[in-house]
């Protein structure tokens, strides 16, 4: 790999004895990896059964199809090992309040979620209008229930969730010379004056992310680079910036090692953040570091969340009919509708007024004339609760519905709304008319599965 020389030449000066081996690394291939959604159960031990990665609660090494019925019944997320140090950092606990605040893909999002277990808030944001969209179809994918997605700038955030969150990830952009390897393109813009206009950006984007922690809660920061100005030298800013934040120690396994007081200010301190270097461990390379907020007194959000409008009486009936006929459960969270479409949005959620609000909660479906069309999304949420009409369709059957074909059933049951599943996990939601399954499978979604 034709690494620039400005790069090789800092890492020389960095690494010291270590720089060969660095620097070598980026011309062995990369590790590719995947996490398993534990709302989804009897997977496949192709999937369940490969090395699993030491540092990373539901991570395997290996990868999966992006055409695969795993992937696309969100039973599997593919993510690069080293990314996924990050969310096994964050860990949060059932019932928090987290908020992933620089969330494209969804990646990071979709393992706190995997850790809230349908449980707390996860708020979701992206800033960019176009990965925002990506970000909602990955959240959607995985099954997210009590996710809020917001499309808005750290300044806006911050008075709308002051002393809110328990957990706030701050995946910062950065330069992204732990890319150099999995995408070569990301050296093109690669420059030392690209590194410090990163760190300077990151330094705006944490001035805001501190005022989100709530008295005695974490703020996990990462970036996907090497480069000390945006490591330790961003933590260290931190910490003489805002001292009722201090580091806690980041567990390290599996190559993980301390971060590098001496390419800072010296403080000690800083070694308890972690990076993964991609000569010592299975990965792409990473920093991450948490930092704790001293106990103290929070203040009050004003308000509470007003995202939408209550259910008429008709639409209310249309949906307890779908719930109860096909769910057989209810749905948590405030049922609300915007427009026609009808969504289950978390509890005790501050004034979202002044926030742009890309997706309120869990979409359940369309209201259209006297009827109810239930939505992709919460077909996909459904596999930790069994619906009562489940229709079980063939592997043959999966395809032409991926790809947006109706088939036809050999016996029929009873018509109306089945979520369909195959291999035991839900792929969607089908109208059964006669003895033909209607394909409701998003158009945008749509494709055809090859065999190798």
């Amino acid at each position: 790999m034709n690494l620039p020389d400005e790069f090789i030449i800092k890492y020389r000066r960095l690494l010291g004895a270590e720089a060969d081996d660095f620097l070598a690394s980026f011309d062995t291939p990369s590790t590719a990896g995947y996490r398993v959604n534990p709302a989804h159960h009897d997977l496949p031990t192709t999937v369940t059964e490969t090395p699993a990665v030491p540092y990373a609660k539901f991570g395997h090494y290996g990868t999966v199809s992006g055409r695969s019925l795993m992937h696309q019944s969100g039973a599997v997320y593919s993510q690069e090992p080293s990314a996924m140090f990050v969310g096994a950092t964050a860990a949060p606990q059932a019932g928090e309040r987290v908020l992933d605040l620089c969330a494209a893909p969804g990646g990071k999002t979709t393992h706190l979620a995997s850790y809230l277990q349908g449980t707390g808030l996860l708020v979701t944001n992206e800033i960019n209008r176009k990965r925002v969209k990506i970000l909602a179809e990955n959240v959607e994918r995985f099954g997210v229930k009590a996710a809020v997605i917001l499309n808005d700038s750290p300044d806006r955030l911050s008075p709308v969730f002051p002393d809110y969150f328990d957990k706030v990830l701050v995946d910062a952009p950065c330069s992204g010379e732990g890319m150099f390897r999995k995408d070569p393109d990301a050296m093109s813009y690669w420059s030392l004056d690209y590194v410090e206009d990163c760190a300077t950006r990151q330094r705006e984007i944490l001035t805001e992310a501190v005022k989100m922690v709530k008295p005695g809660g974490q703020l996990i920061y990462s970036t996907c680079t090497f480069a000390p100005e945006e490591d330790e030298q961003m933590m260290a800013w931190v910490l003489k910036t805002y001292p009722d934040f201090h580091l806690a120690p980041v567990t390290k396994t599996g190559g993980v090692v301390d971060a590098r007081p001496e390419w800072a200010d010296g403080n000690p301190e800083l070694a308890k953040a972690a990076r993964l270097f991609p000569h010592l461990m299975r990965g792409e390379g990473h920093f991450v570091a948490k930092l704790e907020r001293d106990a103290g007194d929070a203040r009050t959000p004003r308000g509470q969340a007003k995202l939408g409008t209550a259910l008429t009486s008709d639409q209310r009936k249309l949906w307890q009919d779908f719930a109860q006929t096909v769910l057989g459960h209810a749905v948590a969270g405030q049922l609300i509708t915007v427009k026609d479409q009808l969504f289950a949005v978390p509890d005790d959620l501050p004034d979202l007024k002044k926030a742009h609000i890309f997706r309120p909660g869990l979409h359940l479906g369309t209201f259209k004339k006297n009827r109810f069309e239930p939505a992709y999304a919460l077909a996909l949420a459904s596999a930790d609760e069994p619906a009562t009409q489940t229709l079980a369709i063939t592997d043959e059957q999966w395809r032409a519905w991926v790809h947006g074909e109706t088939f036809t059933l050999d016996t029929a049951p009873t018509k109306g709304w089945y979520l369909l599943t195959c291999d035991q996990q839900p792929v969607g939601f089908g109208k059964v008319v006669g003895q033909t399954v209607k394909n409701f499978f998003p158009k945008g979604l749509r494709f055809t599965v090859y065999d190798d």
